[in-house]
């Protein structure tokens, strides 16, 4: 019957995109709207229509932030807006979810609409433990909602092999509802770019090399292992760490407490604490010796895309998709996390944190070294990656379930 419309549900969208899902569904539905009409429902109070793609937003029900545990109402209010989302008219031919936040409400529309029913999973609630810190018992919600969506779905996509691994490991899903489709990269929007003036504004010297975190203040991304290394990274390499929109007050106070211990023994921290405008990280990733991705758990890590779209040397860890986006010897340099069993703490912070910091060294103060490895990262992108190519397959993948 073919494919005309198709309804993207959706956590993040534009203005109110915070991490790698977001930046996946920003780009993936103005892909898709080239192909067919998109509608987009999101959190938030968006109401845009530009030619195919339709963006709607939903709030969460107030009542539900009162008379409870704070740590709740974010799962409660997932929960809410993904019903709205399901019982509004739908005229798709098929709904495609991202993130827990929404997974709900795809099983619902399909139950309401007998449209089929397709999710990508960006990450996964069992390998993400230290959400409970951040949602208490709601942690306990919002896997029971991943376990419901991801077992009951049409088509499971994950972003990666080492995500697709994941999810046989730890969900009945039959290996024919499984596929991997690789998160992409706009190399018209992500590219080299000269300027310096938003650096400069911020504190960076241009002159210095330096070493540049872009990212959320989170467990999963690693940050407070880099900052511990920042003591070991050569004196002359600054480091940057455009780094906000922390997890919980602890990770916050901590986070404060480690860089102003870096900043006691050495100059050239530089922590921008907002989040800047796509733009501005495009400058910065562009001036970077290198870009520094200490993630212990990362189920693609776009972030590395975006950099390596900009011409810009990269070291991360060894974890979860990386290693299928950065080449080490060739785009850049990995270092292994050797994270304890069972566990998504490094075994011995002290050699990670040293790891980190040897191969920053040896990256940022070897300009011809820097170069190679970026020059690569861009042509890697460019042959990969391209979110028309990521359309394509996610189309024919809907294809498949309403022929």
């Amino acid at each position: 019957m073919g494919i005309n419309k198709v309804a993207l549900f959706t956590n993040e969208y534009p203005p109110n995109v915070y991490g790698g899902a977001g930046v996946h569904v920003e780009y993936l539905s103005r892909a898709l709207a080239d192909f067919v009409e998109v509608d987009v429902r999101c959190f938030g109070d968006q109401d845009v229509q530009v030619g195919p793609l339709s963006v709607h937003g939903y709030r969460a029900w107030d009542e539900l932030a009162s008379n409870t545990d704070s740590r709740f109402v974010s799962a409660l209010g997932a929960y809410s807006r993904s019903l709205a989302m399901a019982k509004d008219h739908m005229d798709a031919d098929v709904v495609h979810c991202h993130t827990w936040y929404t997974q709900m409400g795809g099983f619902l529309a399909r139950q309401l609409w007998g449209v089929p029913f397709v999710l990508t999973t960006h990450s996964l609630e069992p390998l993400r433990p230290w959400k409970e810190e951040q949602l208490g018992n709601a942690y306990h919600l919002s896997s029971w909602i991943e376990k419901t969506a991801i077992e009951s779905a049409d088509a499971v996509i994950a972003v990666s092999r080492e995500t697709e691994r994941d999810v046989r490991e730890n969900f009945a899903v039959d290996p024919s509802r499984l596929h991997v489709i690789h998160n992409g990269i706009d190399l018209d929007e992500y590219r080299p770019v000269s300027e310096t003036v938003s650096i400069k504004r911020h504190g960076v010297d241009p002159s210095r090399p330096y070493a540049l975190f872009v990212g959320r203040i989170t467990r999963q991304k690693g940050i407070i292992h880099l900052v511990n290394a920042i003591r070991l990274i050569d004196p002359g390499i600054q480091v940057v760490l455009l780094a906000g929109a922390p997890d919980t007050p602890e990770i916050a106070t901590e986070m404060k407490a480690s860089v102003e211990a870096a900043r006691s023994h050495r100059d050239g921290v530089i922590w921008v604490e907002d989040m800047v405008p796509r733009a501005e990280a495009i400058e910065f990733y562009s001036n970077a010796a290198v870009f520094v991705c200490p993630s212990v758990y990362e189920p693609f890590g776009i972030i590395n895309l975006e950099a390596m779209a900009c011409r810009t040397a990269v070291v991360a860890s060894a974890v979860g998709g990386i290693p299928e986006v950065v080449v080490p010897g060739e785009t850049g340099e990995l270092v292994d996390p050797a994270l304890r069993p069972g566990t998504f703490d490094p075994a011995d912070p002290e050699a990670f944190a040293g790891a980190l910091a040897e191969s920053i060294n040896r990256v940022a103060l070897d300009s011809d070294l820097a170069r190679t490895y970026g020059e690569a990262g861009r042509e890697r992108a460019q042959k990969h990656f391209s979110w028309r190519a990521i359309a394509e397959k996610t189309l024919a993948l809907y294809e498949t379930l309403t022929g």
